[in-house]
């Protein structure tokens, strides 16, 4: 077997952690997929003699093509939560690894309303073991900086997934008052029923549809929404409540709504076959 089938074999070996990281940073799928395609193209240009830690080299530089995705599309974001956050505290080991443990879709929505340097330390160190001495070049920290950026999103974390489990009926009636504020245009109370720090992201083609890619804030998310949801159709994505646009007859996008006490996440998916992969309860 040559050198580089050897090497292939070794990074397939490692694609699912991979994976698993960059859906955890980057919050999508087939983003996911993409970084660990630019993963392997950076493992294909380098001396892989050279690496002694092959899985940590891969992980730590999974975690870098993601940062650079993120950072990209949202320094701004970073740079006001970085300067808004308090300094940080104790550890809990115990309570970090029920975290890491009881991670699900919710916590997942939550990660994104860190920004990108915090996800990243959180994802790599509490998620995934990664030592602050490998994380800290990556984001061009020092160790003592990444620890307090680890503990800031970790507070941040277990107080967002804190929040007290909201039931169905509820979660859908919410939503339900958000499409009818939105087709209203109450930018008030659209205002009250989104979390402060919710976060929207739309696929590709939701965003060639006219939505945004990434959109942060009660305020700018409520401004998108204010009048737009006339043709909006309430419906279960995946189980999560939601609404679809139809046009002729097929479903051209689907909202999911991520709900606690208010809306923390919204998704948009317009992808055709995204869209067929998706379990859609209209009605």
């Amino acid at each position: 077997m040559s050198d580089t089938d050897l090497l292939v074999r070794s990074f397939e070996e490692q694609r699912p952690r991979l994976r698993a990281v960059a859906h955890r940073m980057l919050g999508s799928a087939a983003e996911a997929d993409d970084a660990v395609q630019d993963t392997w193209l950076r493992l294909s240009r380098a001396d892989a003699d050279a690496i002694d830690n092959l899985p940590g080299w891969l992980t730590t530089t999974v975690g870098r093509v993601c940062l650079d995705r993120l950072r990209s599309a949202s320094a701004q974001h970073e740079e006001a939560a970085d300067e808004a956050a308090e300094a940080a505290g104790g550890r809990d080991p115990e309570q970090e690894a029920l975290l890491a443990e009881s991670v699900g879709r919710a916590l997942e929505v939550v990660l994104t309303t860190l920004g990108p340097t915090e996800r990243l330390v959180f994802v790599l160190h509490d998620m995934f073991a990664v030592s602050f001495e490998e994380i800290a070049p990556v984001v061009d920290r020092t160790i003592p900086a990444v620890r307090q950026i680890a503990s800031r999103a970790r507070r941040r974390v277990q107080a967002r997934s804190a929040d007290p489990v909201v039931d169905p009926a509820r979660q859908r009636r919410v939503v339900e008052a958000f499409l009818t504020a939105s087709r209203e245009g109450r930018f008030d109370d659209l205002v009250t029923l989104l979390d402060p720090y919710v976060v929207m992201r739309g696929d590709a083609t939701a965003v060639r549809m006219g939505g945004p890619a990434e959109s942060r804030g009660s305020s700018a998310v409520a401004a998108f929404f204010n009048g737009r949801a006339q043709a909006a159709v309430p419906a279960f994505v995946d189980g999560l409540p939601g609404a679809v646009i139809v046009v002729d007859g097929r479903v051209r996008l689907a909202v999911t709504f991520t709900v606690t006490d208010r809306i923390i996440g919204i998704e948009s998916v317009a992808d055709p076959d995204q869209l067929r992969a998706l379990d859609l309860v209209v009605g």
